[in-house]
């Protein structure tokens, strides 16, 4: 009567419907970031859980209980061991080079002595330019100092999540099967359920494999990192290779940012510069060709330029916590954008005319 078209009708309540969803996960998007940590450390714990559930005996009420505890104990047994022999030396090397990092950038700072050519006085007043930024770039550092102890201090406060997380993931390991069957029973039998399932599949798929492979490289970048460090006798390697293995977790521009401070920290100390370099080039190339694409597998298959920017998208939507999931989230998209269109696919094709 109004001569309102019910299809425009339904297609802008629907757009609306999902713009207020999305309004009303950004600002709950703290409370989310939590529970994605909670889902991804289920994941890193779920193959153990899984191994114990197999190892201890037959119970005649089938549950995961006893596995999930064993496989808490175990966990918190590697990490307060691995972090009692690796915290208080990267704590004894982040103070040592706390207090010699003004001295280190003053000696960095003073012009070399006069030089006797042409090319050589090019040469050491582009020495002296460089100095005078690292120098200035240096002291922007210390300045900031403060303000990253008082965001420490912040974070800190939050140490209540260390305990919340692991709950969240025991009751995503202990419940996931059933989670996963509540989310299916909305949708009717059918080629949507259908499809839904096969997305399900694929995210699980997807998210196993990126935080193990995550966890796995940062393993494998410290490791390397800190042997290689203690053989050429690079001042304050364990902290290099501490911050290197935090650094990895942030895609493409974390790897970057931790040789540009190796660089700078080992240059600043009398490091043995081309050695580094070259390691650092070498290993990155290993890990990002060989390494990566196997650990990863066929699930995060994202081109370069999309990733870095879902990885600087994200830290302007979400900071830090946008930059980590930036790669995930992408992922995801493309998995349920496959998804859809390999059954738009299959539901054309048998109406197809022949040829």
């Amino acid at each position: 009567m109004l001569g309102i078209d019910r299809s425009a009708a339904r297609i802008t309540w629907t757009a609306a419907a999902i713009l207020l969803v999305l309004w009303l996960v950004y600002l709950v998007r703290s409370t989310l970031f939590i529970f994605v940590l909670a889902l991804l450390f289920a994941y890193l714990l779920s193959p153990l859980v899984d191994l114990l559930n197999r190892i201890l005996p037959e119970r005649r009420i089938r549950t995961r209980t006893p596995a999930l505890a064993l496989a808490y104990v175990i966990f918190v047994a590697l990490v307060v061991g691995a972090g009692a022999q690796i915290v208080p030396r990267v704590v004894e090397q982040a103070t040592a080079l706390k207090e010699r990092f003004p001295n280190m950038v003053a000696d960095w700072e003073r012009p070399a002595a006069p030089p006797t050519g042409d090319l050589s006085s090019l040469r050491n007043q582009v020495l002296d330019k460089v100095r005078i930024e690292v120098a200035k770039r240096s002291n922007d550092l210390i300045a900031a100092l403060p303000r990253l102890g008082l965001r420490f201090l912040l974070v800190a406060s939050d140490l209540i999540y260390v305990v919340i997380i692991p709950v969240l993931a025991f009751f995503f390991l202990k419940d996931g099967g059933q989670i996963r069957d509540h989310i299916l029973s909305l949708v009717d039998a059918g080629p949507r359920r259908a499809l839904l399932e096969d997305v399900l599949a694929d995210v699980n798929v997807l998210l196993a494999h990126y935080m193990r492979a995550l966890v796995l490289l940062s393993f494998c970048a410290f490791s390397a990192y800190g042997i290689f460090f203690a053989i050429i006798g690079v001042p304050y390697g364990i902290l290099l290779a501490a911050l290197s293995c935090l650094l990895e977790f942030i895609p493409m521009v974390g790897p970057l940012a931790a040789s540009l401070i190796i660089l700078l920290v080992a240059g600043l100390s009398g490091g043995p510069i081309p050695w580094i370099l070259a390691f650092l080039v070498a290993y990155r190339m290993f890990q990002d060709y060989f390494v990566s694409p196997h650990l990863m597998g066929q699930g995060v298959e994202l081109h370069p330029l999309l990733v870095l920017f879902g990885v600087f998208a994200g830290a302007e939507v979400a900071g830090i916590a946008g930059t980590f999931l930036s790669v995930p989230v992408l992922a995801l998209v493309r998995i349920v954008y496959i998804r859809i269109r390999k059954a738009r696919l299959s539901v054309e094709l048998p109406g197809s005319s022949p040829c």
